[in-house]
């Protein structure tokens, strides 16, 4: 039996990962930390959890850590790569579910993160815990950076278009729409549901902390730099993320086929019937992508609908699917669970 802790356990992502983790067969969660609430028990603060956690919050321990085999960090951005080094040194493997790791250049994650790197040279090391572009990597993997929520389903969305050439690379457009808690699960007045409810709006539009992630994403996939406009929105909801993608065809080409025959072998992406429309309630508390191509009119235009759960595939099952990965376990243990209707 696998063990793994968890730093910064009292977030949406954090409980998230623990649910995940406890219906895994392979794993068994030993440590989960925080500052604020050590002692307490983990399912007095999240009462799903009751019955089957007996575990309390613990301050965080590097000798704790250390005895884990592996170390998941649901904790805000700038923390995990104060902790890392030390824990990489140890022979324990890592996934950071913020963005500490997740951009190469290191000015560049500088400028958008507001902060000093503390480990850069730890950057090339990390490997971009995407399975569906990154697998081999990821399976040899000692420290892997998650991928942010918007661009998980934004890069899924367009990486068949990208990789095979057939769109532009300038004037690509992401219109994204994401729920609450997407925000965590700090006490923000935006995010109260008097705020939020019956209501709807676009945010970070000058620029978001997840677009130079997505443009490194399908640069990667281009081998060449790319354009994209990417526009944010909140949705009075609390789950899943749906990304509206616009792209223009260079070519005539079966986009249908091309995305069924890209993701043909991937599990835990879902090309839907030509002409389908998918809905964020369809992947609810699951790990899937589910996506739709049209070319409206039949013209040069190609839109791409992509929805996952944030907390999922955007967030903790994704970080499961790469501990599956790391671990050599099979990629969809702990993660076939039906999603959730109504």
């Amino acid at each position: 039996m696998t063990r793994v802790g968890i730093v910064g356990g009292t977030g949406y992502t954090g409980v998230e990962l623990l649910r995940l983790l406890l219906g895994h067969p392979g794993v068994e969660p030993v440590v989960i930390t925080s500052r604020s609430e050590a002692g307490r028990l983990v399912a007095d603060l999240f009462p799903n959890l009751r019955g089957h956690l007996d575990l309390s919050f613990s301050q965080p321990d590097m000798e704790q850590l250390q005895g884990c085999d592996l170390v998941f960090f649901a904790t805000p951005n700038g923390t995990a790569m104060k902790m890392v080094p030390e824990l990489l040194a140890a022979g324990t493997r890592v996934i950071d579910l913020a963005a500490d790791f997740r951009i190469k250049d290191v000015a560049v994650w500088e400028q958008w993160y507001g902060m000093k790197h503390a480990c850069p040279e730890l950057l090339d090391q990390a490997v971009y815990g995407l399975p569906e572009m990154n697998r081999e990597a990821v399976q040899g993997a000692q420290l892997v950076a998650n991928p942010g929520c918007y661009p998980t389903a934004v890069t899924l969305g367009f990486l068949p278009l990208i990789e095979q050439g057939v769109v532009a690379r300038r004037g690509l457009i992401a219109d994204c729409k994401s729920g609450v808690s997407g925000a965590g699960r700090g006490a923000s007045v935006p995010m109260l549901m008097g705020e939020a409810g019956e209501s709807f709006k676009a945010y970070a539009v000058p620029g978001h902390r997840h677009l130079p992630e997505i443009r490194q994403n399908l640069a990667v996939a281009a081998r060449e730099p790319v354009e994209l406009t990417f526009v944010p929105h909140l949705l009075p909801m609390i789950r899943g993320i749906h990304a509206t993608l616009y792209a223009r065809a260079g070519r005539e080409l079966d986009l249908q086929q091309l995305f069924e025959q890209h993701y043909a072998d991937e599990r835990f992406v879902d090309v839907l019937p030509a002409g389908s429309h998918p809905e964020t309630r369809s992947v609810r508390s699951v790990n899937d992508c589910r996506i739709a191509i049209h070319q409206p009119q039949g013209g040069d235009t190609v839109v791409v609908l992509s929805v996952i759960d944030n907390l999922v595939k955007g967030a903790a099952g994704q970080a499961v699917q790469n501990m599956n990965l790391m671990l050599g376990l099979e990629e969809q243990m702990g993660l076939s669970a039906v999603a959730l209707l109504p």
